[in-house]
């Protein structure tokens, strides 16, 4: 009797015990409570819209369009008519079955996706037709839109992230959507947003049975921010009219704020052919064209030997180091002649002063000036780096640190890499002579030169170029509103805007001329071991107020003065007045390709039996 009174005493003890341990489980400690709760709901992302660009004059560049998913849940789906579906869409039967066979090997009860990124449009039509195919249906998201068919490089595209990208950016899952290049890229975290969530509540085979607590908890998307950049879309687009059938870029800069006014590459593309299910194949297609290399920003990344804009700088050099003054008169004799070196001129020769000098574009008397300045203390190790560290003060040689994705620094010998370069270290000026009118080891992107155009037109300094204008609610990066400023002092100035304002008067661009514009510029013929040189061109305008700096590089388009010096001109008329009173060189321009041109110079490097083709 005593030993039953101890077992249901127990059996009495175990059962309170267990009572109180299960209503402090599932009461008391919230934490249990919610992760029960957790186990029997699942969650859908609800994608972020991504923040809108603008234009400096608000003109939408970079917009967000809707677009969908079909998902699918195996589990749902019945027997269905493939062929039926195969057309409606717009697939093979057979990439159906596969496509259910990787959905049902991912979970027969959770869905997946099926087909991604159906454009708006194609949805529209198959919409009220998938009401048949029960187990498909549809998961809205946003793809960027492009108003305008231009400014590719600059706008740039997104694309899916991968895996290696999750590992290092954690807060990214699959199917998120990130910048790729242009503004998109550097400006991602800005633009990005934050995805939101839907709770559901699903059963053992994690079925949805409906909204979980009514929706209390989702997480709404909240949108990336809207941007503006220094983009004038009309420029740009413009100077991509001007740049057709030729190879090459245009860089504009405000040179009062370092702001990019335009910034085209050629050839260029639509930026709607990288969005969407088209995406992957326009990508893959323009990636391997290594004749036209659409994707390649020549802007940026393309370096080019700066050729006569650059005795700009070394006149400037020459001033601040004493070798030459306004009134240095050198007299060229058909070019610049050391012991048995000689370095051809095409000016009308004779005696000639600085200004004289920049606008008839004198090789000797650059030369000379180069020459001198590296020599000046009799130790050309210490005048080479003096001159070097004089260059890189205008942004050449080394990275801008702009916000912009990508670049490359060009290059500004020193005497450490000439005594690498020639393997010995006695040389003089006049080993490296031709750095004196911008060929030798000289190489500068086009963004670099229409810096050193800007800080040219600031008579000393210029803010670090950059495409964001405003981003509401936040500062910009104060590396783009500090001024640079170069080595030159402020007075030596005058004299070569007065030479580049020569150029257009009497001088080389004396063609390009505008009777309602007080233009500075500075033609320019980069030689090129691969065929016809380069046709080059830095301008600024107004003279005494500048609004513009632009640099134009032709590729393979003979001189400064056939195609770059017109084309900097009216594009600088475009934009200070919107007008254009030039007509029949607009057209020419326009009309004007250098296909021939590049197909020649194609079968010359990889032969007669080689494929050319232009897309563009």
């Amino acid at each position: 009797m005593q030993r039953n009174s101890f077992f249901y005493i127990a059996l009495i003890a175990t059962t309170l015990l267990l009572c109180v341990r299960l209503f402090y489980v599932q009461i008391v400690n919230e934490d249990y409570a919610g992760k029960a709760e957790r186990n029997a709901t699942a969650s859908e992302k609800l994608y972020a819209p991504r923040g809108y660009v603008y234009d400096r004059n608000g003109k939408l560049i970079i917009g967000n369009s809707p677009t969908y998913d079909l998902m699918v849940s195996p589990y749902l789906v019945k027997d269905f008519d493939t062929t039926a579906l195969s057309e409606l869409l717009e697939i093979s039967v057979e990439e159906i079955k596969a496509k259910l066979v990787k959905a049902k090997k991912y979970s027969y009860y959770r869905s997946s996706m099926f087909m991604k990124m159906l454009p708006k449009n194609f949805y529209a039509k198959i919409n009220t037709e998938l009401a048949k195919y029960p187990g498909f249906y549809p998961q809205k998201r946003i793809l960027r839109n492009y108003p305008h068919p231009g400014a590719a490089n600059v706008v740039g595209f997104i694309g899916e992230v991968n895996t290696e990208f999750i590992r290092s950016n954690p807060t990214y899952s699959q199917g998120d959507l990130v910048g790729k290049s242009g503004i998109d890229k550097s400006y991602e975290s800005i633009l990005k947003g934050t995805h939101g969530k839907r709770y559901y509540t699903v059963d053992h085979r994690n079925r949805k049975l409906g909204v979980w607590k009514d929706g209390e908890h989702d997480e709404f998307p909240v949108p990336g921010q809207d941007m503006t950049a220094s983009i004038d879309i009309d420029l740009q687009l413009y100077g991509e009219l001007l740049m057709s059938g030729k190879r090459g870029s245009i860089v504009a800069i405000e040179p009062a704020t370092g702001e990019i006014l335009a910034m085209i590459s050629a050839p260029d593309y639509d930026p709607n052919t990288l969005v969407g299910r088209v995406r992957s194949k326009n990508y893959t297609e323009m990636y391997y064209d290594s004749i036209n290399k659409p994707l390649f920003d020549r802007g940026i990344l393309a370096e080019y030997p700066p050729g006569s804009p650059f005795k700009l700088v070394n006149a400037l050099i020459g001033l601040q180091e004493g070798i030459i003054t306004p009134n240095t008169v050198m007299t060229c004799r058909h070019g610049f002649h050391f012991g048995a070196l000689h370095v051809a001129c095409h000016c009308k020769g004779g005696p000639m002063r600085l200004k004289t000098a920049i606008s008839e574009s004198c090789n000797n008397y650059f030369c000379t000036v180069y020459q001198k300045t590296v020599d000046k203390s009799g130790n050309s190790h210490e005048g080479l780096d003096r001159w070097s560290n004089h260059v890189k003060s205008f942004g050449l040689g080394k990275f801008l640190g702009n916000d912009l994705p990508t670049g490359r620094k060009g290059n500004i010998p020193d005497a450490a890499y000439y005594d690498r370069f020639l393997g010995y270290s006695g040389w003089k000026g006049a080993t490296s002579v031709s750095n004196g009118i911008g060929q030798g080891e000289l190489v500068a992107t086009p963004i670099q030169l229409a810096n050193m155009t800007a800080a040219i037109a600031n008579r000393g300094y210029y803010f670090t170029p950059h495409v964001v204008k405003e981003i509401k609610g936040l500062p910009i990066d104060s590396n783009f509103t500090t001024p640079k400023h170069t080595t030159i002092d402020p007075r030596h100035f005058g004299v070569v805007v007065d030479g580049m304002h020569e150029v257009f008067e009497s001088g080389t661009a004396r063609g390009a001329r505008l009777e309602h514009i007080s233009q500075c510029g500075k033609t320019g013929t980069a030689e090129n071991p691969h065929g016809q040189d380069h046709s080059i061109f830095v301008s600024f305008a107004p003279k005494d107020d500048p609004k513009i700096a632009i640099a134009v590089v032709i590729e393979n388009g003979y001189w400064g003065s056939r195609w770059a010096a017109p084309i900097a001109s009216l594009m600088t008329e475009y934009y200070l007045t919107d007008t254009i009173t030039r007509p029949k060189m607009e057209e020419r321009m326009i009309k004007g390709d250098l296909h021939e041109e590049y197909r020649m110079q194609h079968l010359a490097i990889y032969g007669e039996d080689s494929t050319y083709q232009a897309n563009f």
